[in-house]
């Protein structure tokens, strides 16, 4: 709101100044009464959040808590050395290579009739 202003208040004479400052500290004691009235609760004065420390303990049953969890995957996975059943490459039969080069020569060759007709 007032951030838009800013550039303004170099030029405003001190009276002007003080004058703003009263009208600001009255509109937050307006602010304040509305919300006691409306029951809405007064914003807190900034104080920085703490950060939460864990204790060795806990830090010692989070990383048991966690084996515990990979190893419940792993064990599910079966191993490495297992064989795993290999699907069959696919292969194409002469006959069939031939049958495709035949069918695509016939449409190149109708493609090219097509142009030079």
């Amino acid at each position: 709101m007032i951030a838009g202003n800013m550039s303004n208040l170099s030029s405003l004479t001190s009276t002007q100044l003080k004058h703003a400052a009263d009208l600001k500290d009255k509109i937050e004691a307006l602010n304040r009464q509305l919300n006691a009235l409306l029951g809405a609760a007064q914003p807190a004065a900034f104080s920085p959040r703490k950060k939460g420390k864990m204790s060795a303990a806990g830090r010692a049953k989070v990383a048991a808590a966690q084996k515990a969890r990979w190893a419940k995957i792993k064990a599910a996975k079966p191993a490495k050395g297992a064989a795993k059943a290999v699907k069959k490459k696919f292969t194409m039969s002469a006959a069939a290579k031939a049958k495709i080069a035949a069918a695509a020569k016939a449409r190149w060759a109708k493609i090219k009739a097509a142009k030079n007709s």
